[in-house]
């Protein structure tokens, strides 16, 4: 017998999961349309030099690290795609004469060659909206709105990390951190949540920082209760261009998003993005009072990232954020919602009126109710014990007793109430 096994970090999704993550992406996706997206589609498959470009995901990236390689027949590199910002980004490259600004949304399966652990895995669903050819902040704002708007559909409670790169390079000019070493010393502060200032203090000085370089890091980068004290240190402590442009952004952000109504926005310094392409804003949702601690979605501007595959100094202003359907389906599952065993609204039981039966089942999907029906020739017993398993809400039978009434009975299976109603009355107590 054949040893069967699945790859390792890859899973199956039997329906009752597959069920909830479609309902989680068709939420998320109405949402996209409610707020003027349009989607697109990219292959999962990248020619892998646009995957590795210094500007995409980065040498020091743990993005490019996990990149899953392979070859072509014709001995070209590939990568399977690690996020779906990269090939937009090359997709509007290749398609630079959009009008601006260019709304899209795209769906699907990115891969990463990681260490396997409690909810993370090497294939994972992620859905993003992006708006390429605006630099205003209001772009931004939209899409932090729609998010809030989406979660609040999902009926989760969740804060809005919110930050801005020009911040984080104001300070490392003020401390005197070489271009090179930046990206580096980037991925350490973004930490400073996660492992805490000792540990993160620790690993500067590992990485080479003098300790008065690290003063000013962590005096910069620590998190307050309040957006306007965060935001009024760091207007003291950072005297570059670079700096206060970052500090005017991330005020000018906070006042689009009091416009949208936009609430639980927390303004955190030390929240970096672990990617090399982000410029401006960046930021992760989190959810509250939860066992889930990673970040349920998360995204950031990157002005520069298509201009540099196109080798020109025109900026294509961009911002996004990515969905991670896994993270929020197990979300909803630690809020215990209920899971669906079928799509199946009514179940119909043919009782020596075959050819009858399929004309109703027929109507029923014509009026757009799933309906599904015994294709097995079973009893009524075994029948109900299926539509019980399979938690089909209704179930219709239809026998020569019905025929001569012109009628059906209906069954609600969580009530076990029985009646006699004719097919109009079904299809109208269904739709409802």
């Amino acid at each position: 017998m054949t040893n069967l096994q699945i790859t390792k970090g890859m899973r199956d999704f039997p329906p009752e999961e597959k069920i909830v993550r479609d309902e989680i992406a068709s939420t998320i996706k109405q949402s996209f349309e409610l707020y003027g997206f349009n989607p697109i589609e990219t292959p999962i498959l990248e020619r892998y030099e646009t995957l590795a470009a210094k500007f995409a995901a980065g040498e020091e990236s743990d993005a490019l690290k996990e990149t899953f390689k392979l070859t072509d027949q014709g001995k070209r590199e590939l990568g399977l795609r690690f996020d779906l910002t990269v090939p937009f980004c090359r997709f509007v490259g290749m398609n630079p004469n959009f009008k601006a600004p260019f709304k899209k949304y795209c769906s699907g399966n990115v891969f990463r060659d990681g260490p396997i652990k409690t909810g993370r895995y090497r294939q994972f669903m992620q859905m993003d909206p992006d708006i390429v050819g605006a630099k205003s902040m209001l772009a931004d704002a939209e899409i932090l709105s729609l998010t809030e708007t989406i979660f609040g559909k999902l009926g989760f409670d969740v804060v809005i990390e919110l930050n801005n790169r020009k911040i984080i390079d104001g300070v490392m000019d003020s401390v005197k951190i070489p271009e090179k070493d930046r990206f580096n010393v980037i991925i350490s502060i973004d930490k400073l949540k996660k492992a805490g200032e000792d540990n993160v203090r620790k690993e500067l000085k590992e990485k080479g920082l003098k300790d008065n370089q690290i003063k000013k890091i962590i005096s910069c980068f620590k998190a307050g209760k309040d957006n306007n004290k965060t935001l009024a240190n760091l207007r003291k402590l950072l005297k570059n261009v670079t700096g206060k442009e970052g500090v005017k952004e991330t005020e000018e952000l906070l006042d689009y998003l009091d416009m949208f109504n936009v609430k639980n926005v927390v303004f955190n310094p030390s929240l970096a993005r672990g990617l090399a392409y982000y410029t401006g804003p960046v930021f992760e949702v989190f959810m509250k009072d939860s066992g889930i601690k990673s970040s349920i979605a998360a995204g950031g501007r990157y002005d520069k990232i298509i201009g540099s595959y196109l080798q020109t100094n025109k900026e294509f202003p961009a911002t996004g954020i990515s969905f991670g359907i896994d993270v929020i389906t197990e979300a909803l599952k630690e809020k215990k919602r209920v899971a669906k065993k079928s799509v199946v609204k009514v179940f119909v039981i043919p009782i020596g009126t075959l050819k009858e039966s399929i004309k109703v089942v027929q109507r029923l999907r014509g009026e757009g109710i799933n309906a599904d029906f015994d294709i097995a020739g079973r009893g009524i017993s075994k029948n109900l014990q299926y539509v019980d398993s399979y938690e089909i809400p209704y179930a219709v039978f239809i026998g020569g007793d019905e025929l001569k009434m012109k009628k059906v009975k209906l069954r609600d299976m969580k009530s076990g109430k029985e009646e006699m109603v004719s097919v109009e009355d079904v299809v109208k107590r269904l739709k409802e």
